[in-house]
Parts: C-alpha cells; sequence; structure tokens
C-alpha cells in the first residue's frame, strides 16, 4: 500500500509508460534510473524495462523480485514459470537493462 503522500501510476497496458505521466514524473524529479520489480516479467515488466531503456534511462530489472506465471504456447505445450521468467530476464539483460539481484540494487543505491 501506498505511504503518505506517495504517487501512484495506474496503467491499462503493459507498459507503465503508456496512458500514465512516469516519464513526465521522471524527468521532473531528476531521474536517470529505473529500477524496475514485477508481475509479470515476462509482460508488464520486459514491456517497460524495454521502454525504460528506449528512452534512455538507466534500467534496472531486479530479477528475483520480478515473478511470472506458466505459459501456453500456441500448440498447447505448456511452458513452466522459472523458464519464462528465466528467460525473459535474459532478453533483457546487457541489451535493455542491467538484471542485478535486491542485494545488487541495495548496494547500487548504498
Amino acid at each position: 500500500m501506498p505511504v503518505g503522500d506517495e504517487p501512484v501510476l495506474t496503467k491499462g497496458v503493459n507498459s507503465a509508460f503508456i496512458g500514465t505521466d512516469l516519464e513526465d514524473r521522471l524527468h521532473a524529479a531528476g531521474a536517470t534510473t529505473v529500477v524496475i520489480a514485477a508481475l509479470t516479467t515476462d509482460h508488464c515488466g520486459s514491456t517497460t524495462a524495454r521502454m525504460s531503456g528506449n528512452l534512455g534511462f538507466e534500467t534496472w530489472v531486479v530479477g528475483d523480485a520480478c515473478a511470472t506465471f506458466d505459459r501456453e504456447g500456441p500448440d498447447g505445450e505448456v511452458f513452466p514459470a522459472d523458464l519464462i521468467h528465466r528467460t525473459a530476464l535474459a532478453s533483457l539483460h546487457d541489451e535493455f537493462a542491467d538484471v542485478i539481484t535486491t542485494d545488487e540494487a541495495t548496494a547500487r543505491l548504498a
């Protein structure tokens, strides 16, 4: 739950940047880095991370603060959540974002 006057952004699509004023808020605050924790890794987390990187923000995806669900492919094969999660992180790492752990994020912020 938000604490005090923490802002709450309500999004209607996968990216936290589409249909919200997130980018404007970040620029107004002088932010250069976006840290992402997400449900789901392969949808909202990935889309937001890709947009964040494309918009020029240093982007960190905190892998152990993200999760997803099993996914069914078009042929009916079910892919386990852990595989989906790990491949989504692999697709983001070193191209759109730094994929790091909570401990690494805490250390970077210290």
